[in-house]
């Protein structure tokens, strides 16, 4: 059993810990102070290409071209890179038990790696059928969608059921990115989820419409208002039907769930105080602990614009929760101190030849502006959200770089409008004269 000593370790293989290694070189680290502990098999990585450009009949992006930091435009990590930065870049190794009084982490081949300073970045795992105790949701090409070993998965299912039937179990992110992906590759694409609109976290019922509609006419056929309560599968273990709490049933040669994730805080249970189902932490992303910091995914943290504490699921903040630990310890060995963080919401995606973009917080009453007619061959709508008199949120489809910035500032901003009908009338320019 080896054991060896680090000044930090940053415990996580995913966008955080990319973007908290990246931020310690920036920063200035000696040879040997940082490792990186990470139970995947590969450097940190962008996990937004897994289910874009990753599933790509023709041009698929693959690693080495997506290691962090590509996405925000920075330099690529390759695993070497870490190396030539004296970051020592510690794979394939997961860790069962962490003792955060005595300093201590504990690998499954009884590894101990002990730390000063600890960020945790261990980021989500997804919600699987199996832990609902679905009825044969254990069946071959019943598959899932966080890591790059899912993600080959995925590309192999592809490929075996070329043509097949598919149908993805989820309306959210994953749900419309994937059945996108899908239909693209010529599947014969279902979608099934609970709620009455797709993403409805986020979306309105008039913006919703408008992607089911697009999607409908791209060949994806939408379920709505039931769920999956069973699978039957072939003589060989690979699923063969997707029985629904209605009644009804769908074959299905694959099936993709997306019904969300969790946080993996287990290994620091009772041990740090937690909120809103992550990791409490201070606007430096320190937790209750002294030297130990939690960042991404797993982190509840004040959001300054709102008055409020929040835990977020998206790359932005990944990134930038990353890097605002990172300086904050580094100032702090100095005697100095950074801002606090000032997260402004920002979410997004792409899939078809559509690409959206949220700011901000979609609260009270909504007002939608633009094109929104999904037969158009380039749709550009957008909406705002107003509460109390102000604009406190702005989604864009099909928006140029300047407008989206334009609907970062508006956001940011919160200025007062005169009324929902003005606010359709001026549309984006309403956000561009802010």
């Amino acid at each position: 059993m080896a054991e060896k000593s680090f000044k930090y370790i940053i415990l996580g293989g995913g966008v955080s810990a990319g973007y908290a290694a990246k931020e310690f070189a920036n920063q200035g680290v000696k040879p040997g102070e940082l490792a990186v502990i990470s139970k995947e098999a590969v450097a940190p990585y962008e996990r937004p290409a897994l289910s874009k450009g990753y599933l790509f009949p023709e041009g698929a992006a693959r690693l080495p071209g997506f290691h962090c930091c590509v996405g925000s435009g920075g330099e690529k990590l390759l695993p070497e890179s870490y190396k030539q930065k004296g970051i020592e870049l510690i794979l394939s190794t997961e860790i069962v038990k962490a003792d955060l009084a005595a300093k201590s982490l504990v690998s499954a081949a009884g590894d101990v790696f002990k730390y000063q300073t600890l960020i945790i970045a261990t980021g989500s795992t997804v919600l699987r059928l199996t832990d609902f105790g679905v009825k044969g949701a254990d069946s071959k090409n019943i598959l899932y969608l966080r890591e790059i070993d899912d993600a080959d998965k995925l590309v192999e299912a592809i490929k075996a059921k070329k043509g097949g039937k598919a149908v993805v179990v989820g309306g959210g992110y994953i749900g419309l990115e994937l059945s996108a992906a899908l239909r693209i590759s010529n599947f014969d694409v279902t979608m099934v989820f609970p709620e009455p609109w797709c993403m409805p976290r986020l979306f309105t019922a008039d913006i919703a419409a408008f992607y089911e509609t697009y999607y409908t006419n791209k060949g994806v056929k939408i379920i709505k208002g039931t769920v999956a309560s069973g699978f039957t599968a072939q003589p060989n273990g690979e699923v063969k039907e997707v029985q629904l709490k209605d009644g009804r049933t769908l074959e299905a040669d694959i099936v993709i769930v997306g019904v969300g994730a969790k946080p993996l805080t287990s290994l620091f249970k009772g041990q740090v105080e937690e909120d809103k189902g992550g990791i409490k932490t201070d606007a430096f992303f320190k937790t209750s602990v002294p030297d130990v910091y939690a960042v991404g995914d797993v982190a509840t943290f004040p959001l300054k614009m709102y008055g409020d504490v929040r835990r977020v699921e998206h790359v932005d903040h990944s990134r930038k929760s990353a890097e605002q630990a990172v300086k904050a310890i580094k100032a702090a060995e100095g005697g100095a101190a950074v801002e606090e963080y000032d997260y402004l919401p920002f979410f997004y995606s792409r899939s078809f030849d559509l690409s959206w973009q949220f700011y901000g917080d979609n609260v009270g009453d909504s007002v939608l502006f633009g094109d929104s007619n999904p037969t158009n061959p380039k749709p550009r709508f957008g909406a705002y959200w107003v509460q109390g008199g102000k604009v406190v949120g702005a989604f864009m489809e099909g928006g140029s770089g300047d407008e989206n910035k334009a609907l970062a500032k508006v956001a940011k901003a919160r200025p007062s409008a005169e009324s929902l009908d003005e606010l359709v009338k001026q549309g984006i320019s309403f956000a561009a004269k802010i």
